[in-house]
């Protein structure tokens, strides 16, 4: 029996190779992708991906991530559309208070996270 090759939304593989679906060539978007392209994009990234990863436009997940903000505090900062690797480097610099405010926020929750698992776990926090 031949094996069923699993494919996905050009959507979905955007989300999981970390870019913004919009921002990617026509014919990926119009597409499908099997899991043997993805792995094979993962591992041998065109220039259009690494053009993308590098530069931007980031999807929300990634600028979150790459200013140390949660995704809510990005929300609440009224940063609702994707942002260049300039805009993001931009508001580092800057440091507005929001971005502040957003950063400890997310410290003391992984704080908390961190010694939540080590009670569950029986281990001291660090």
């Amino acid at each position: 029996m031949a094996r069923q090759i699993q494919t996905m939304k050009a959507a979905t593989a955007a989300k999981k190779l970390g870019v913004l679906l919009d921002a990617t060539p026509e014919e990926f978007r119009d597409g499908v992708v099997s899991r043997d392209e993805l792995d094979a994009l993962q591992a041998d990234p065109p220039e259009w991906l690494r053009e993308l990863r590098r530069d931007g436009p980031h999807p929300r997940p990634v600028v979150a991530d790459r200013l140390g903000v949660s995704i809510s505090g990005l929300a609440r900062a009224d940063i609702t559309e994707p942002l260049t690797t300039a805009q993001i480097t931009a508001l580092k610099e800057e440091q507005p208070e929001w971005l502040v405010r957003e950063r400890a926020t997310r410290a003391e929750s992984q704080r908390e996270e961190a010694r939540v698992q080590a009670k569950e776990s029986g281990r001291p926090a660090r």
